[in-house]
């Protein structure tokens, strides 16, 4: 129960799992603007699990100029 009760506290904390900082964190040293496919294919480079993969492959497809503009996305998805 205590690592079932951790592992909800880093996700809540934007840690771990969906939450933008994670996505952001896979996402570190992308150059922009990138497509959504370019998105994709940074995240899994950098080891992201398949609950990142997925938001991202749920993105709109057009290009992103910005982390910001990354996040915004996510947004919308979420």
């Amino acid at each position: 129960m205590w690592t079932q009760l951790k592992e909800v506290s880093a996700v809540t904390r934007g840690m771990g799992g969906r939450s933008p900082a994670n996505i952001a964190g896979f996402l570190e040293g992308i150059d922009f603007p990138a497509t959504k496919d370019e998105l994709v294919d940074h995240a899994e480079d950098n080891g992201a699990p398949q609950e990142v993969i997925d938001v991202l492959e749920s993105l709109p497809n057009q290009e992103y100029t910005s982390m910001a503009d990354v996040m915004s996305g996510v947004g919308q998805v979420e």
